[in-house]
């Protein structure tokens, strides 16, 4: 007999509360032990069920869900999946729900019946992945030293580094690019997030960087110093150009349940630039990209990915690691040194 998961729904519309409850109580393997109106009724309840995880709207009266994320990751850790507004108003609170270590988020259920029937499917599965992170180590592999000194010599010409990240990966991201220096590597990442997300994500990493941070438009010319980020409704590739190298966005079908995808990034990467790359995955759950990482590394990229103990979810690298895909498995901490490393010559 195995343990259902328990879960406890903290959010101060009632409607909101029936239908979180409804969906996940159709998963036989998770149980809504409560639902709490806000944030002093959720700690009550907190003590009372002992819940596995949390799902917490971020705008509730008497005490915001930052304020009550913030005092419960300091006091009792345990896992929360925001549930917000998905509007470009409300993206930053959400990124920092995730800085103050929240494990993922997704909008609040709308009331149309499709799109019901579609979201179902997306909450389960972010509770189970939520259920089995890894939020207590993984923080302590967050950098706390200063930016990284570029090597001797100069960089690689027409080199490129990619990254691939999902669950917990906006942090993940944002703890490798903030340390590098001005002169790292042109970086091009595919984060799975939606569309309102990525723009605010840009401009967040933009902010704490050297280097400079831009979320991908099509046909952007592709210079060292600068990392692009795939928006959240579009594949990333990267295109031989006028420039030399060129992002190009594609609005075409998901690919391993995804759009940005991993994959569609990684092999466009090595179809440009064959072995003169380098790729690196981050936390995230599921498998999207680990074959095309194989062939990144097949083709002479050399490939790393993120350790388990420093990872909030291990199924994105577990996968390539599966695969023989990476050439080295590092923590967090250790990745952005590994950047600049292989970018010198």
């Amino acid at each position: 007999m195995f343990n259902k998961v328990k879960v406890l729904i903290v959010d101060d519309s009632q409607l909101v509360r029936i239908m979180l409850t409804e969906i996940l109580q159709s998963d036989q393997r998770i149980e809504v032990v409560g639902a709490a109106e806000d944030p002093y009724e959720a700690r009550q309840m907190i003590k009372l069920f002992n819940p596995d995880v949390l799902t917490l709207d971020i705008e509730m009266p008497k005490m915001s869900g930052l304020v009550f994320l913030g005092n419960l990751m300091r006091l009792r850790p345990m896992p929360v999946v925001m549930i917000s507004t998905l509007t470009q108003a409300g993206a930053p609170a959400t990124l920092e729900a995730l800085e103050l270590g929240a494990v993922d988020f997704l909008p609040k259920p709308s009331v149309a019946g499709a799109t019901l029937k579609d979201y179902n499917a997306t909450i389960i599965s972010k509770v189970f992945s939520a259920a089995k992170s890894n939020i207590s180590s993984a923080h302590d592999f967050w950098t706390k030293d200063e930016p990284i000194s570029p090597s001797e010599g100069k960089l690689k010409a027409n080199f490129i580094c990619a990254i691939g990240a999902s669950t917990g990966g906006t942090e993940a991201i944002k703890e490798v690019i903030r340390v590098l220096p001005k002169h790292s590597p042109p970086i091009v990442i595919a984060q799975h997030i939606p569309p309102v997300f990525s723009t605010a994500f840009a401009e967040r990493l933009d902010a704490c960087s050297a280097v400079k941070v831009f979320e991908a438009q099509d046909n952007q010319p592709i210079r060292a110093g600068c990392v692009y980020i795939a928006p959240g409704d579009k594949h990333l590739t990267v295109v031989r150009s006028q420039y030399g190298y060129s992002c190009k966005l594609l609005d075409t079908e998901l690919v391993n349940h995804h759009k940005p995808s991993v994959e569609p990034l990684f092999d466009s990467v090595t179809g440009v630039f064959g072995g003169n790359a380098m790729s690196i995955m981050l936390t995230g759950m599921g498998n999207d990209g680990a074959e095309a990482m194989r062939r990144m590394k097949l083709a002479g990229c050399y490939t790393i990915v993120q350790d388990e103990q420093s990872s909030v979810v291990w199924g994105m690298p577990g996968s390539v690691v599966k695969l023989d895909g990476a050439h080295k498995i590092l923590p967090l901490n250790k990745i952005a040194a590994q950047i600049i490393k292989h970018s010198y010559e």
